[in-house]
């Protein structure tokens, strides 16, 4: 049987585990999907195992993210833009190869809430994270017109347009910036890559700010309806969750390892009964 886990810490996100091993099942892949709970030391000792033993490859959670990077023999380009690493592909010469499918998984969610794509539009995103990061990247990748990014502290968004202004022009404000209320206002799509809504009550900006006809995309997924995006569909407004953002990213990686067709369907039925259970969970 070959390998496959989730490296991180805290792991208590059964989400991936149900997902992977559904497909490996599904598809006849004799191989295990595994949750690893690792500090530092521990990650180094497991990817060194990963190149040793029948590994397919392997994920990484927070807080790993970015510290997996000089652990590795090759980083992707997107992933390296993005500036995290969330999946890794064993060679069979025992090589590792970061990738991201954050920007692939996010891109795929926010075209469940916003009619014709993103070319264009005007695009408020809150959190300047890793989440963040990928999913600014994958808007200005498809072309997404005013991108402004939102934080609580702005050195953080305005290193993330250092870091991508030249693949769009990124405005970074504070999220108590006077200005934010215009931009919400002007908007197509606003997305919540914070935790807020999962980790902590409420919101992160109030809706009613948001133009009525503008779409809300909240990459939190459990609960499978955050405050924000009730009181987006109390307004009339358009709005999505993140399950197809955890269902697409998933299929991507897995896909990536065992070269077979894209599992989401498989995926997304046997992910349901995690997801309608609610409350927070990582």
């Amino acid at each position: 049987m070959r390998t496959v886990a989730l490296f991180g810490r805290p792991l208590q996100r059964r989400h991936s585990v149900v997902m992977h091993n559904a497909a490996f099942e599904a598809a006849g892949v004799d191989a295990r999907y595994e949750l690893r709970e690792v500090d530092e030391a521990g990650l180094a000792e497991q990817i060194a195992e990963a190149r040793r033993g029948r590994w397919m490859g392997f994920q990484i959670t927070a807080p790993y993210k970015l510290l997996v990077m000089d652990l590795l023999d090759e980083i992707e380009p997107d992933a390296r833009r993005i500036g995290a690493v969330n999946s890794v592909a064993a060679e069979p010469d025992g090589r590792l190869i970061g990738f991201n499918t954050d920007a692939l998984g996010f891109m795929a969610g926010v075209t469940d809430c916003l009619d014709g794509g993103v070319e264009g539009r005007s695009v408020v995103v809150a959190g300047s994270g890793g989440v963040g990061h990928a999913a600014v990247y994958g808007l200005a990748a498809a072309g997404a017109g005013r991108l402004t990014v939102l934080d609580l502290d702005v050195a953080m968004p305005r290193r993330l347009a250092d870091d991508l202004g030249d693949a769009a022009t990124i405005e970074a404000l504070a999220l108590d910036d006077p200005r934010v209320r215009d931009r919400l206002a002007e908007a197509d799509l606003f997305v919540n890559a914070t935790s807020v809504g999962m980790l902590s009550p409420g919101p992160v900006v109030d809706v009613e700010l948001i133009d009525p006809s503008a779409a809300v995309f909240d990459v939190v997924y459990t609960p499978a309806e955050t405050e924000l995006v009730r009181r987006a569909r109390a307004r009339g407004m358009r709005a999505a969750n993140g399950d197809r953002m955890l269902v697409a990213q998933a299929a991507a990686a897995w896909c990536r390892w065992t070269g077979l067709p894209d599992p989401a369907e498989t995926m997304r039925r046997a992910v349901a009964p995690l997801l309608a259970e609610g409350g927070p969970q990582r």
